[in-house]
């Protein structure tokens, strides 16, 4: 039986901010709870947001049996319970582990892995990413250094279509169309070509190397060390790669994507004897009967946009379910107004909020936009996209809408508490479809 959770304090940084190692990980994980205003909260790591019907259908007891009966999905493909009632840790640790959702105690944390959710089912891959994934989770369960991972660090696994390439992960596994694989380390345009069967290793050896890069400045991510730490993080992976018998070349450098562009909701194409059907989830929240729904149909993999891709479904259920699906409330085609509508937990989950975003942010949904737009209870936008996106943001005058892009805002306006003038000022800045 792994060990019972315990609570943990928020953290008190903003995300992205440059931190120190001066305290512990706060992280939540499965068996580490979060305290939130609206109970303890646990973050469970699903790598490449692969669930097996049996997995999932564990997570939906967990929600019923110990949360508010809701399943959350995060921006990192993961999924948190929420309102979780006092001393069930050692329940719900036990209920996971058997479902094969806990391979390992110690790096439960660590397991932060996100993948392209259409890899090998409609061709437009150069890779499919399904044995990195495999490879990948096994290797860092199995190494004892990366135990000292913090729960923000992120790996990435592309196909080479370019849509979690986009996420800004600390590293990022990419296809190439010659069949090997691309490397990039952090924020910059560098890659190193590494052969695709050693793509998983070479990925575990360069968050190795970080770790020890970081041991003088405390950095959490790649993003976080020091200039010239940064700077030689490559050569040293190099080396080290080197040492490993991984035969690693310059790759041809290439832009990381502005845009992680999340899967269009409806039938996924491609030649396959089983279909396959992406779903978005307004908000990224799934009351028990929506989420029996989609995990009675086959395999699930959860997207770093809050959405589902369902795999494996007979071609006799696939317009049904669709048809089902659609009258529950969930987006199974274009022309959703809740199409490209993101929120934080926002008020009462969220102490720190200044608003209850979800219900301001249904009350303002409106014709689909050309643009994203995601709303924040403060000054954290935690789960924000990346990209462009339209930014609004609960102050204590009001929302605050702009527009972001490439990590800059422009065309800053408040709009007071009129609900009909935050509908139409939003509608305008996401702009219309043409």
């Amino acid at each position: 039986m792994l060990a019972a959770m315990s609570a943990s304090p928020p953290p008190s940084r903003s995300p992205g901010d440059a931190c120190a190692r001066s305290s512990g990980d706060a992280c939540p994980g499965a068996l580490r709870l979060h305290r939130a205003d609206d109970g303890a909260l646990a973050r469970i790591r699903i790598p490449g947001g692969v669930l097996t019907p049996r997995q999932a259908e564990a997570l939906g007891q967990a929600a019923e049996r110990f949360g508010d009966g809701e399943l959350h999905l995060t921006s990192r493909g993961n999924v948190q319970l929420r309102g979780l009632i006092p001393d069930c840790g050692a329940e719900l640790a036990g209920l996971l582990e058997a479902a094969g959702l806990l391979p390992s105690e110690r790096h439960e944390r660590v397991r932060n892995v996100v993948a392209s959710p259409l890899s090998g089912l409609d061709g437009l891959g150069t890779a499919d990413v399904r044995p990195w994934l495999i490879a990948l989770d096994r290797l860092l369960c199995g190494s004892d250094n990366a135990t000292a991972l913090s729960g923000r660090f992120l790996f990435a696994l592309d196909d080479g279509r370019g849509d979690v390439d986009a996420l800004g992960a600390d590293l990022t596994l990419r296809g190439h169309d010659d069949g090997s694989a691309l490397l990039r380390i952090g924020g910059g345009d560098a890659v190193l070509r590494v052969p695709s069967g050693d793509g998983p290793r070479a990925a575990l050896t360069a968050a190795e190397t970080f770790l020890d890069s970081a041991r003088d400045s405390g950095a959490w991510r790649i993003k976080d060390l020091p200039d010239a730490t940064a700077a030689a993080l490559p050569a040293e992976v190099v080396r080290r790669l080197g040492q490993a018998g991984i035969d690693v070349t310059p790759g041809t450098a290439r832009p990381r994507p502005l845009e992680a562009l999340p899967p269009a909701p409806g039938p996924v194409p491609g030649d396959r004897s089983e279909a396959a059907l992406s779903v978005g989830v307004p908000l990224g929240r799934l009351d028990l009967d929506r989420w029996r729904l989609l995990s009675s149909a086959g395999e699930l993999r959860l997207t770093p946009w809050r959405g589902v891709v369902v795999t494996g479904i007979g071609p006799d259920r696939a317009e049904g379910l669709r048809d089902g699906l659609s009258e529950a409330g969930l987006i199974t085609g274009p022309g959703s107004p809740w199409a490209g509508v993101g929120a934080c937990i926002g008020q009462p989950g969220c102490a720190k909020s200044l608003a209850d975003v979800r219900t301001d942010a249904g009350a303002a949904v409106g014709p689909p936009g050309r643009l994203p737009v995601y709303w924040s209870g403060c000054e954290r936008r935690c789960g924000h996209p990346r990209g462009e996106w339209i930014d609004v943001v609960a102050t204590r005058d009001g929302y605050r809408i702009s527009h972001v892009r490439e990590d800059r805002s422009t065309g800053e306006a408040t709009v007071r508490d009129d609900p009909a003038a935050l509908a139409g000022a939003v509608a305008s800045a996401r702009g219309t479809h043409t």
